[in-house]
């Protein structure tokens, strides 16, 4: 089992920069893929980026790429979300989720553990 819980969002003005973070309950964290994703009113929940256990791999939704870095330590069981150069677009609830399949972990339905999710607003 897997716990997950999100905090760092609120709102910014376009171009600034937050640090999201979810802590992690559980001994298995180091076995798991973490992932950001957003969702926003009427539109399908979108991976933003993922991470694998070891770190040696990360992916990027192309949006985001250059802007938002995830990163994560398992010693602390957390994992980050930087964000920077922020649009009113990225405006969103920001959820983390854990998957132990890294290989298919650009799938939403693949992953197995969800936090309930950071409001991140971004205005112009």
């Amino acid at each position: 089992q897997l716990q997950l819980v999100e905090s760092g969002g609120g709102l910014v003005q376009a171009g600034g920069s937050l640090r999201l973070s979810c802590a992690a309950s559980g001994r298995t964290f180091n076995r798991y893929a973490l992932g950001w994703f957003r969702q926003t009113p009427g539109k399908e929940r979108e991976l933003v980026a993922a991470i694998n256990w070891s770190t040696s791999s990360t992916y990027y939704e192309d949006s985001v790429k250059g802007r938002f870095t995830i990163s994560r330590d398992n010693a602390k069981n957390m994992v980050y979300l930087q964000m920077n150069s922020l649009k009113p677009e990225d405006t969103a609830v920001y959820v983390c989720a854990a998957t132990a399949r890294w290989a298919v972990a650009t799938t939403t339905q693949n992953y197995d553990y969800w936090g309930q999710g950071t409001q991140v607003t971004v205005s112009s």
